[in-house]
């Protein structure tokens, strides 16, 4: 891990003059603890996410996954610790403005607008990045052509499958330099899944750099460069896929720290 840089100003960002933001991961987490109110649930996180990297996050259930998320998206201020984003300073950096900077989310849940149609989202998606709107609608309905068969249809009448395919589409939509998912396949069928992950692929391909959080491991772990293992608050494996195999199984069995 690189070393902290200064305290940024409320709102801003702080770099220090030593580093390269080119030459940084595209997500660091130094030391970093959060949680709600007095309940600590990051107990002291290092975690680093690679430029045009896909990294799978597992763990079970309240391992504190989700509220790394969030504090990586801005949507909780750490009690300690630092955010870097390319070598940016972040803690104090509201999530608007880590969304402009080109941080996006795709929380647990879908993320979809119900009452709005698939095209009406899709221009909502499109307003919030740089892409020309035709350009989303066709590289959207090219990967998931059943959102092009209901491109009229009201979000909050599709199935859970086509709601996060759409929500989905914000990873493209947006142009983000980093992707941050959660529990994206969380109910749906295997063949969906596998159509999601296709496409988190495929952002990789294209220079995304991509934090995933899953706990059911195998489709995350068939594209990952590289996974982290998370439990009771702390990273307890790092490596590549097929090196975590038996910290992953020690945390959701319950095996020694």
């Amino acid at each position: 891990m690189s070393a902290p840089v200064a305290e940024a100003p409320a709102g801003g960002v702080a770099l220090d003059p030593g580093v390269d933001p080119a030459a940084e991961p595209a997500l660091e987490l130094y030391h970093l603890r959060a949680g709600y109110g007095r309940v600590e649930v990051l107990h002291g996180v290092d975690l680093a996410l690679p430029r045009g990297g896909v990294l799978a996050l597992m763990g079970p259930n309240g391992a504190g996954k989700t509220t790394l998320l969030n504090v990586a998206a801005g949507f909780i201020r750490p009690t300690a610790g630092c955010v870097h984003m390319a070598g940016l300073h972040v803690n104090d950096v509201a999530p608007e403005v880590r969304a402009e900077a080109g941080v996006c989310s795709i929380p647990e849940g879908r993320g979809t607008f119900p009452n709005l149609t698939v095209n009406e989202n899709l221009r909502v998606y499109t307003h919030a990045g740089n892409q020309p709107y035709r350009q989303v609608q066709e590289r959207a309905f090219s990967r998931f052509p059943r959102l092009g068969e209901r491109r009229n249809q009201l979000a909050g009448t599709l199935s859970g499958g086509e709601r996060q395919m759409l929500a989905m589409c914000r990873g493209f939509a947006t142009d983000p330099a980093i992707l941050l998912l959660d529990e994206i396949s969380m109910g749906l069928a295997p063949l969906i899944v596998r159509a999601l992950y296709d496409v988190v692929a495929q952002l990789a391909e294209e220079g995304v750099s991509i934090l995933v959080v899953e706990q059911f491991a195998a489709t995350a772990l068939a594209v990952a460069d590289q996974a982290a293992v998370m439990r009771l608050g702390r990273i307890e494996a790092f490596g590549p896929p097929d090196e975590i195999a038996e910290s992953l199984t020690q945390a959701y069995l319950g095996g020694q720290q």
